[in-house]
């Protein structure tokens, strides 16, 4: 199967399920209506415009980008964030109809006055999933510090290295750059030594990153040892060639299967993403052969976006891995899935002598919202004990 073919099918099984989801809220969401009320006509348009609003968008892209594209991928992508949790509620309700048809115990209230009931309910779901998305989106758009100090019990010519570390930035229509300005004020609030990207700094199409100009937001990071970066599944989803030639233009050195020693204190190693081979049908190379010329003797720091195979840098001597990806599920409870398919779905773990952090990322990928954490630009405190 060419991979033409793959991403035929992969598409047309979202495309599927999405049409499927929203048939769903839509057919549930109408029952509230009453039958003679013209509102059931609004309510289709409307629902249905911002039902398609997003796959308008990213089809209306392929051929200019205007306010028009734009608005439509924000009024979609918010969309997206409100479907989840209306399917959330609906599913819910609809389980607990199914238990009330075997086992009656819905109140006579409800049960004498089902349309009524069914009204009230319908409102109360809509004002319940707006004071998420709000609440949501207002915790996306405060990106916080997290802090770890930590020791590598290795010798270096340096005594402590401070790193501020990002991931999953996803720049593009969403993460604009008045939002990218504020993650930069935080990265560079914390005076750091060297600045590392972890993967997905690019959301799909480079276009809206040079549209913004974002490139030059990137140049206003400040840092003694420069910036570092890795490719994430998302470079190569809207092209990886091009990304990282407009991030290497702006100020970016990106480790793709490559490794660097920095001030002769610390090598800092940078793994291809896992993606290439999905991609571009390629495959990244071992961790053992990546790593057969680095010096051993000195502190070892890997960033692998996605933190699959956590034996592997344990087993290689990596003395601190970082890595992204997850976003810790952006939108409860999805994060119980992160947490079931990954060893490290977020946050800290020691594995033998490597510390690993998974970072939730400091930006957003389809709903510009967070439920399951606070977005987070990572310091770390790193002390290097002989």
């Amino acid at each position: 199967m060419t991979r033409t073919h793959a991403f035929i099918i992969f598409f047309s099984i979202v495309i599927v399920l999405y049409g499927l989801i929203n048939t769903y809220i839509y057919l549930r969401g109408l029952q509230a209506i009453p039958t003679a009320s013209s509102l059931r006509q609004w309510f289709t348009v409307v629902f249905w415009f911002l039902a398609l609003s997003y796959f308008a968008a990213r089809l209306l892209e392929h051929f200019a980008l205007s306010w028009l594209t734009d608005g439509l991928v924000w009024i979609g992508s918010f969309w997206l964030g409100a479907m989840a949790y209306f399917v959330l509620f609906l599913l819910v309700i609809d389980i607990l109809r199914l238990a009330n048809y075997f086992v009656p115990f819905f109140p006579a209230i409800i049960t004498q006055n089902y349309q009524h009931a069914k009204q009230i309910i319908a409102f109360a779901v809509v004002g319940i999933v707006l004071l998420i998305i709000i609440g949501a989106r207002l915790n996306q758009m405060s990106p916080q510090i997290k802090t770890l100090e930590l020791t590598i019990h290795k010798k270096s010519t340096l005594s402590e290295l401070n790193i501020a570390m990002i991931s999953d930035v996803h720049l593009g229509t969403i993460i604009c750059n008045s939002h990218f300005m504020r993650i930069v004020e935080k990265i560079n609030s914390l005076n750091p030594d060297i600045v590392l990207f972890a993967g997905d700094l690019v959301d799909e199409d480079i276009e809206p990153v040079i549209r913004q100009n974002l490139g030059e937001t990137l140049r206003q990071i400040k840092s003694k040892y420069g910036i570092y970066g890795i490719t994430g599944n998302h470079e190569y989803i809207g092209g990886v060639e091009a990304a990282c030639k407009y991030l290497t233009e702006h100020g970016v050195v990106m480790l793709r299967d490559s490794t660097v020693q920095i001030a002769d204190a610390f090598t800092l190693v940078g793994r291809e993403d896992i993606s290439i081979r999905q991609f571009y049908g390629g495959k990244r190379k071992p961790l053992a052969e990546l790593m057969e010329n680095v010096n051993r003797s000195l502190p070892i720091i890997l960033m692998d976006h996605q933190p699959l195979h956590l034996n592997e840098p344990v087993e290689q001597g990596a003395d601190l891995q970082f890595s992204g990806h997850t976003h810790n599920g952006q939108l409860w409870p999805v994060n119980y899935i992160t947490d079931a398919v990954y060893e490290v779905g977020w946050g800290y773990k020691q594995k033998g002598n490597t510390h690993i952090y998974v970072s939730c990322g400091v930006g957003t990928w389809g709903p510009p919202m967070r439920t399951g954490s606070r977005p987070e630009v990572v310091n770390v405190k790193l002390k290097f004990e002989n």
